[in-house]
């Protein structure tokens, strides 16, 4: 079991951040110690992987709720979730077009 500190050493996020996120419902499972600290478990690690990945790109908060929310119900929700994953994934690649330009740029500028 990991804390907040642990998560966000490991993850690379502020602990803020993770509080806000977990705040938000997109860490389903965590547990509360004795304290009422928030404990990850390594199941929960992969949440916020996920998590992160996808605020990475910039999906809305809105959506990654409902993602996570889909997860939970299971696996009648598979072609939403994959639509998700989808629409993600194109606008990462979009991204990566754009930084790629901007790259090729400041090589030139560079030179």
């Amino acid at each position: 079991m990991y804390t907040i500190k642990e998560v966000a050493q490991m993850m690379d996020i502020s602990e803020h951040t993770l509080r806000f996120w977990a705040k938000s419902g997109f860490f389903p499972f965590v547990k509360r110690n004795e304290n009422n600290i928030r404990m990850f478990s390594d199941n929960d690690l992969e949440w916020v992987k996920i998590v992160k990945c996808l605020r990475s790109v910039g999906t809305e908060n809105k959506l990654v709720k409902r993602y996570i929310d889909l997860c939970i119900v299971g696996d009648s929700t598979i072609p939403e979730r994959y639509e998700i994953i989808q629409t993600t994934k194109a606008k990462a690649q979009e991204q990566m077009k754009e930084l790629t330009q901007q790259l090729s740029l400041l090589d030139y500028k560079e030179k």
